[in-house]
């Protein structure tokens, strides 16, 4: 047994328990004193007719008393049984008390009638109406025929027995007097027989609610009954005197009322509690629930006796006799031909049901199982055929756990013992999933649903080896990658966890490779994404096979690759660099290799970064590790193995610092707004000024940003909207806005010398950043468009260039100039200059530094002037600090040149005083150009329609 069911079966049923024991021995020692009282004659004839007459009285008065306030104090479906039970008992009680007035009181002869037969009479009527309540109601008009034909059938066989024992003489004796006696005398003893049918009908009939106390109620009204059959018997009535054992009977019977609604109602368990283990308990004997079936027999029996009794005594046969055992049998002809039509009806309606029944079993698609308590099949469904491949007569006698996967029956076993050990109120049925062996040898899984079944189990199975199927194909698909079918990067973190937490936690050789294929977008760029699929596939396999057994190798996203290196438990760290190193070496190599796609050899180089399992590190961090080792990969070179080391990342975490820097200076304005002047090699005038920005330390010096614009143009870069992008895009703003609102205030006091601020091809193409943003700017501080130049960076192949050039287009038509940055260095020169309208080209420093010094940088620089002045352009020489290098560039045809050579950045103040002097000394001396693309002008001249297009006027 179960635990919830022996705490349910050890616990009190209610509260009040021992109390109810002690009412009970009250009772009991108060008839007890009463039936030795009465058996002993109470020590006198006065003291016997109080006891006899007020006694009874008050013990009815009890039973009133007790049962209206039950019914006062429960509202349910009993409730009128116990009002009426409550009157009868207060009839019998007023019928006591007026006999005890004119016996004891008043000392006179009982008058016939009386009002103490008025009251008894009334005695039976509320109670035979009390036990109608208390009957269970037919639902039927067959069912209520039945039962007025089963109450006559007990009442009509009692009336013919008592009135040919007593009756019959009874009303003979006072047919002599008036009518009114006899009626009377006979209405008592004919209404206590339908009190007795009445009871006998509700105990076969009675309903299950409270059914102890009705039990109660219905002892003590048989009680009752029975003492009225021995007063009413004329060997007994004529003796009888008040204060006899016989008033015991009354006296129990009010009693066993009165404690009726109460006490038994609390004693013992319900006879539909169930034990969880042994099922429900039996509620009658098959002899108890027979009964009913036998009642008109026996009625029938009863009624013949009463009709033999008078042919044996050799008298006439009464007419009443006659007439009630002719209804009697009437009665149970008319019984019986409704219990068979009934039959017949119920005949055909099981047949129906049973027909239902066995075509949803045989035509059900599941399969159904019924298994002895030994586990021995007693029946299986013909479903089985199409399900298991196995006909339902070669399993039945066959034993279930032989047609179970061994691996599943030891969880099969334990889940049935824990089910049947349940309570089945509380867990119905169960669901148990294991391989089932088929007709062919192979194992399918099959789902069943189990219920209880007499000790045994009913199984409603059904074949789900599709759905078993498609949840290992659906967890795959969840696990790994589409393409290649290596692990994600999900399930590579989870067995990264498992090996760090695992039975290897402590092996510190474990490593993690993060792998990236360099090259591999020009190979999406040349020959297509269905040709890189191909070669990332080829890849994987490659992976895949290099990696030793019980490693993990995986697909992180894109080009990215990663492996799961598992330690052999050594703890020289010599020994476990070296065999990293070996084996991320090999998969280099390997990877590297020439690629066989679309026809044509392809090749792709691997940057490979390793971290090692260090004590106390999770996850994410070793996989982070060797995230950083591989960038470090990449920027030393490409196609190579780096090892990680803690200085990665604390530079990490220095360029974290550093932007956060950069993020305080910007919003705190340590940003300060320098100009170097723009000189012509010609004639040292001032032809523009290049914005520079300058960070403002707290003690008021200037730096040179050189790391903080590093950061924020590797943000500015990035095709994210990161932080470090939006701080680039903040900068870059910032930068602009301050240079044309000082731009205006110079032109206002005269100085039009045209500002150049440097932009990034990203930043001008960002998509936050309004398309009229830079007119908006130029209007709203009335600067005119010709006073401002855009330097544009493009460093990145991948920035498209058809975007670029309808943006530069757009702002090269109001007149604003366009100077290409960093010629000579980067990756977009040549297509730059093909596709953009750029004014101006801007020698790189790089060019510049090594003019003078090296011949072949020298003929390269010349080239490009060349280049700048076939197209019509002018050309500005960046970071020109020597005079040497003035005369060499000066030589070679460069038109403008910016550097320590002439000025520093300059403040605003000192600029305004080197644009009121106009010019800077020039080594070697001021000449006239001797080539077209120079100006000898105050300000840099920007000539239009360049590139052979045709001219458009700006507007």
């Amino acid at each position: 047994m179960s635990a919830p069911g022996a705490a349910l079966l050890t616990r009190a049923p209610v509260p009040g328990g021992g109390r109810g024991g002690a009412v009970q021995a009250l009772l009991a020692v108060v008839w007890g004193v009463y039936a030795v009282g009465a058996g002993m004659g109470w020590g006198g004839s006065e003291i016997a007719d109080i006891m006899g007459d007020f006694g009874l009285s008050a013990a009815a008065l009890l039973a009133a008393a007790s049962c209206y306030r039950y019914a006062r104090t429960h509202a349910n479906r009993d409730r009128l049984a116990w009002l009426l039970f409550a009157l009868s008992s207060l009839m019998s009680a007023c019928g006591n008390a007026v006999w005890g007035w004119y016996e004891v009181v008043i000392h006179k002869e009982m008058p016939n009638p009386s009002p103490a037969q008025f009251f008894f009479l009334c005695f039976a009527p509320p109670a035979i109406v009390g036990l109608l309540v208390l009957a269970k109601r037919p639902v039927t008009r067959a069912g209520w025929v039945c039962l007025a034909l089963d109450s006559w059938l007990i009442a009509g066989s009692l009336l013919t027995l008592s009135w040919s024992l007593a009756l019959a003489k009874a009303a003979r004796s006072h047919s002599a007097g008036s009518v009114p006696g006899a009626a009377l005398e006979l209405a008592y003893p004919l209404l206590d027989i339908a009190l007795v049918s009445m009871v006998l009908v509700l105990h076969f009939r009675r309903s299950a609610t409270n059914r102890s106390a009705v039990n109660t109620a219905i002892a003590a009204l048989a009680l009752t009954v029975l003492c009225d059959a021995i007063f009413t018997s004329p060997l007994l009535k004529e003796s009888y005197r008040s204060g006899e054992l016989l008033d015991a009977g009354w006296f129990a019977g009010s009693l066993l009322l009165a404690y009726a609604p109460w006490g038994a109602r609390r004693i013992g368990s319900p006879p539909e509690f169930a034990d969880p283990v042994r099922g429900p308990r039996p509620v009658s004997r098959p002899i108890a629930r027979s009964l009913p079936a036998l009642t008109p027999y026996l009625a029938a029996a009863v009624c013949t006796l009463g009709i033999l009794y008078n042919v044996i005594e050799s008298r006439s046969v009464d007419k009443v006799v006659v007439v009630t055992g002719c209804t009697v049998v009437l009665a149970l002809v008319i019984r019986q031909g409704i219990m068979l039509l009934d039959n017949i009806a119920l005949t055909q309606e099981l047949a129906q049901k049973e027909n239902h029944f066995r075509s949803l079993v045989q035509g059900s698609s599941d399969v159904i199982m019924i298994a002895a308590p030994t586990g021995m099949l007693r029946y299986v469904s013909p479903a089985a055929a199409g399900v298991y491949g196995r006909e339902a007569e070669e399993l039945v006698g066959t034993e279930l756990a032989t047609l179970i996967h061994p691996d599943d029956l030891g969880r099969v076993v334990h889940e049935v013992r824990r089910f049947l050990a349940a309570p089945p109120a509380e867990e119905p049925t169960t669901r148990i999933e294991c391989r089932f062996k088929s007709g062919g040898g192979e194992w399918l899984n099959v789902e069943s649903t189990v219920n209880r079944h007499q000790g045994g189990l009913i199984l409603n199975s059904r074949d789900v080896t599709e759905r078993v199927r498609l949840q290992a194909q659906l967890q795959h698909s969840a696990e790994h990658d589409p393409l290649t079918d290596l692990p994600n990067r999900a399930l590579f973190t989870r067995r990264v966890r498992q090996a760090l937490a695992g039975r290897r936690a402590g092996d510190h050789n474990t490593a993690v490779l993060f792998i990236d294929l360099d090259g591999f977008k020009a190979v999406n760029d040349t020959i297509g994404h269905q040709a890189g699929d191909e070669l990332l596939i080829e890849a994987a396999r490659r992976l895949q096979d290099s990696v030793r057994a019980g490693d993990t190798a995986a697909r992180l996203g894109g080009d990215e690759f990663a492996a799961l290196i598992v330690g052999d438990g050594s703890r020289d760290r010599s020994a476990r660099e070296y065999l990293v190193r070996e084996i991320a070496d090999r998969l280099r190599t390997t990877l590297s290799q020439p690629y066989r796609i679309a026809g044509s050899e392809v090749r792709v180089a691997a940057s490979i970064g390793a971290a090692f399992a260090d004590p106390g590190i999770t996850p994410s961090d070793l996989m982070r590790n060797a995230d950083l080792a591989m960038y470090r990969a990449k920027a030393a070179g490409k196609d190579r193995v780096e090892m990680y080391a803690p200085q990665m990342q604390a530079e990490v975490v220095r360029k974290a610092e550093l932007a956060g820097r950069l993020r305080t200076a910007l919003h705190e304005g340590e940003f300060a707004l320098l100009h170097q002047p723009v000189v012509s090699l010609a004639t040292g005038e001032v032809s523009a000024v290049a914005a520079q920005a300058r960070w403002r330390s707290a003690q008021g010096i200037l730096f040179t940003p050189a790391e903080f614009l590093r950061v924020a143009e590797c943000g500015e870069g990035a095709h994210s909207a990161g932080p470090d992008a939006s701080r680039a895009a903040e900068l870059g703003r910032w930068l602009l806005e301050e240079a044309v609102e000082q731009a205006a205030e110079r032109h206002r006091a005269g100085h039009d010398v045209p500002v150049a601020v440097r932009m990034t091809a990203q930043r001008l193409l960002d998509r936050a950043v309004p398309l009229g943003s830079v007119e908006a700017l130029l209007t709203r501080h009335g600067l005119h468009s010709g006073a401002l130049v855009l330097e544009l960076a493009v460093s990145d192949p991948r920035v498209p260039f058809d975007d670029l050039e309808r943006r530069l287009t757009a702002l090269h038509r109001i007149g604003i100039g366009i100077a290409l940055d960093g010629f000579g260095s980067g990756y977009a020169a040549i297509g730059a200059l093909r596709r953009l309208p750029v004014d101006v080209l801007k020698l790189d420093r790089g060019l510049v530094e090594g003019v003078v010094e090296s011949a072949r940088l020298h003929k390269i620089t010349a080239g490009l002037l060349r280049i700048a002045n076939d197209l019509g352009m002018q050309s500005v020489a960046d970071g020109v600090d020597l005079p040497e290098q003035v005369m060499a560039l000066r030589a070679m045809g460069c038109t403008h040149g910016q550097g320590m050579a002439f000025s520093g950045p300059l403040d605003e103040y000192r600029l305004r005083r080197a644009l009121v002097r106009g010019t800077f000394p020039v080594p070697g001396g001021a000449v006239q150009p001797a080539l077209a693309g120079g100006s000898a002008g105050s300000s840099m001249v920007i000539h239009r329609g360049s590139h052979n297009e045709t001219p458009v006027p700006p507007t």
